[in-house]
């Protein structure tokens, strides 16, 4: 089976709630405080033996003048980090749901309500009339097919790189 796909079965639901705790993050994106800022550039680094030729009043000066731009900078790189693992999570999440919907509908429905939708083999069993050898072997074709999917994409992008 291929490994991504491998992981996207497995990790499917955590993938989505990071996603969605994500958009919830920019949503709401504050950032660090001037305070915090200020602070972590107060606190007294030991970078091996020196000899102390600052006082505490250079020490504020130079705070005062590069805090804020400082401050811009960490909330602009945190703010892009955020940006950048969420467009990488729907990217995933997207091809994902993409490939179930390419799959046969009865195979399609099933993996989307196991997958998906967290049902219980058992309640597959009931929902889709079916014996658990036979949401077994659904589930089996289905992974074969995806898996299918996932090399013929890894084959297309690694054609792209090559030529």
């Amino acid at each position: 089976m291929n490994r991504q796909l491998e992981k996207m079965l497995k990790n499917y639901p955590a993938m989505v709630r990071e996603r969605d705790s994500l958009a919830h993050q920019i949503a709401h994106f504050k950032g660090l405080t001037a305070e915090e800022v200020i602070e972590s550039m107060y606190t007294p680094r030991m970078d091996g033996e020196r000899v102390q030729t600052s006082n505490i009043s250079d020490k504020t000066a130079q705070i005062a003048m590069t805090y804020q731009e400082r401050m811009d900078r960490i909330n602009r790189e945190w703010y892009e980090h955020l940006e950048k693992r969420m467009m990488y999570l729907s990217t995933e999440l997207d091809s994902f749901e993409s490939a179930l919907n390419t799959l046969p509908e009865r195979q399609a429905a099933i993996m989307k309500d196991m997958i998906i939708g967290g049902v219980t083999w058992d309640a597959l069993c009931v929902i889709h009339h079916l014996s658990r050898t036979m949401i077994a072997k659904y589930r089996r074709r289905a992974i074969e097919r995806l898996s299918e999917i996932y090399d013929q994409n890894e084959q297309i992008a690694a054609d792209y790189l090559l030529s």
